[in-house]
């Protein structure tokens, strides 16, 4: 008897994995393979070579600038990661005042682009700024903040709110048995935290520092603005790419792997760390909030005052200043709407792209998170894990890296999009999707599917049972991820410095370009766009979750 062959169905999900799989090879791994072709290529375009590579680490001129990335990186890590675990600590251990007020202000901190947080340091420590030029009329002489200690304090109080986020949410989790067990041993409450509560937390801090690190290495803007003569791999990168000498595209792909290399060592690096050690845990007895009172809340509360104060300035400033008469860098002590008016007048183009193509990318990003998210969560096997790993490869992807694959692949036939905005688009889709899938995959991952199994049951078919049935349910929790993909999308400037043409500029170039012609009110008005949208996103998306939407406890 011959056994009938059975037959493969494509179906639904099939196709999401395979447009999915056709979209990552076309706007993702083909245009990494181009950059690492690139990379082999001589300054003739003609010869295939190494001398890109030898180069990079045996000339002062690029060697000293992949040192420079690894030491401020570095540091900042180290510095926020400093902050960020104390000041987790205090908030979640004791009852310091205005819990949900801190919260809230260090997602705003976390929020806004580092270039921006950047620009208004140089208004108060600049050579010319508000604290340097004050203190000089009373004779102290504050050197200013261009240089390595500026481009690490601007890194160390954008991103340590990476570290606090994962460890309050670990501190949370943890069994207070543990603690208490050893409490009852008596060892002294410091020991008990380096030796209890800080391996189990450990998990946490490594994830914290890691995403601290990626963000700094592949930051642009900052050192761009601040850094001077103190070159990063970012700013060599770019630099290489688009110089007015006609650049050295071999040199700037080298760089661009250099660069990636390193982002996927520091993971590799986390996950061996995390593999060392079983850390789980089961949380059934959560730990209590520690009542302190007098002198030491005082100090607790301070403590965490002065960080909020000094992470959440730097957007005081800017739309402080957004509202004062200004002339180039000098601004007065009088209000005025001059420099909204005059933003108006000059680039509204490029604030209506910014949030075109920021709305385009966002509604294709939950659509395809949601989908994407399903076929991993439920649909599990060798070609979902595939990709998973393809769809979070642009994580630790710096944007000035990518903005150049995208360019070497698409400025010629057969699909050239190069100086149009469907590649700005594409790049934030590319970049920003892993953020939209996340949060859906766990969302997911806590839902029952006996719902979804029920509704198949009655008839009705899985595709409509997913719009019907898990879409709805999935929704709020997708938000989250939603909402900072749109925020680091409107924010984005690493990528779009490269990509964008002159009729396709949006807001974070704007607003680079006014800062370095020194026009600091027109410069803050537009950042003041970014920030009053960033904020209104991050409200919105609480009052969707009902406060939940980033972990606010």
């Amino acid at each position: 008897m011959i056994r009938a062959k059975k037959r493969f169905k494509l179906d639904v999900w099939n196709w999401v994995m395979i447009i999915t799989f056709v979209f990552l090879l076309l706007f993702l791994i083909i245009p990494l393979i181009n950059v690492l072709k690139e990379s082999f290529i001589d300054s003739t375009g003609l010869k295939a070579t190494a001398s890109n590579y030898v180069k990079i680490f045996t000339k002062k001129y690029y060697f000293s600038s992949l040192f420079h990335s690894l030491t401020v990186c570095t540091l900042a890590t180290i510095f926020a990661t400093l902050i960020g675990v104390p000041l987790a600590y205090a908030i979640t251990r004791y009852n310091v005042p205005f819990k949900v007020f801190i919260y809230v202000l260090i997602i705003i901190s976390l929020m806004m682009p580092p270039f921006i947080g950047a620009y208004s340091w140089i208004m108060l420590l600049g050579r010319n700024g508000i604290i340097v030029r004050n203190l000089a009329k009373i004779g102290i002489n504050l050197s200013s903040i261009y240089g390595m200690k500026g481009i690490v304090l601007v890194f160390t109080l954008q991103y340590y709110p990476h570290v606090f986020m994962y460890v309050q949410g670990s501190l949370n989790s943890i069994d207070s048995s543990l603690e208490d067990a050893a409490e009852s041993l008596g060892v002294s409450k410091f020991k008990r935290f380096m030796s209890v509560t800080l391996p189990l937390v450990f998990p946490a801090i490594a994830s914290g520092m890691l995403i601290v690190f990626l963000s700094s290495f592949a930051d642009f803007g900052t050192p761009m603005l601040i850094g001077e003569s103190y070159s990063v791999l970012s700013v060599l990168t770019y630099n290489q790419f688009v110089s007015e000498m006609g650049g050295n595209s071999g040199i700037a792909a080298s760089l661009g792997i250099v660069m990636i290399l390193i982002s996927t060592m520091a993971l590799m690096l986390q996950r061996y760390l995390l593999s060392k050690k079983n850390y789980r845990m089961s949380a059934l007895a959560p730990p209590a909030v520690i009542k302190i009172r007098g002198l030491k809340r005082f100090l607790v509360t301070l403590f965490c005052g002065i960080i909020v104060f000094l992470s959440i300035l730097p957007q005081a400033i800017v739309v402080i200043t957004s509202f004062l008469k200004t002339k180039g860098p000098i601004f007065y002590r009088q209000f005025s709407l001059d420099s909204y008016k005059s933003i108006l007048y000059k680039v509204p183009t490029s604030i209506l792209h910014t949030f075109e193509y920021s709305t385009v990318a966002i509604i294709v990003m939950i659509f395809a998170g949601m989908l994407i998210s399903y076929v991993l969560v439920r649909r599990r096997n060798i070609f979902s894990s595939i990709m998973d790993v393809s769809v979070m490869m642009p994580y630790t992807l710096p944007g000035t890296v990518f903005g150049i694959a995208l360019i070497l692949t698409f400025n010629k036939g057969p699909l050239i999009l190069t100086g149009t905005w469907i590649i700005l688009v594409i790049s934030y889709i590319v970049r920003k999707l892993p953020y939209t899938v996340r949060s859906s995959t766990a969302v997911l991952y806590q839902m029952d599917p006996s719902l979804e199994e029920a509704s198949i049951n009655l008839g009705v078919a899985p595709f409509k049972t997913f719009w019907k049935v898990t879409a709805p349910l999935m929704i709020k929790g997708t938000a989250a991820g939603a909402v900072l993909s749109w925020i680091s999308t409107i924010n984005e400037l690493s990528s779009t410095i490269i990509l964008y043409a002159g009729a396709t500029a949006t807001i974070t170039i704007e607003v680079y370009a006014e800062v370095f012609t020194n026009n600091y009110g027109t410069g803050a008005a537009l950042a003041s766009i970014l920030t009053f949208a960033s904020v209104v996103s991050i409200l919105l998306v609480n009052k969707l979750t009902g406060g939940k939407g980033f972990n606010i406890q």
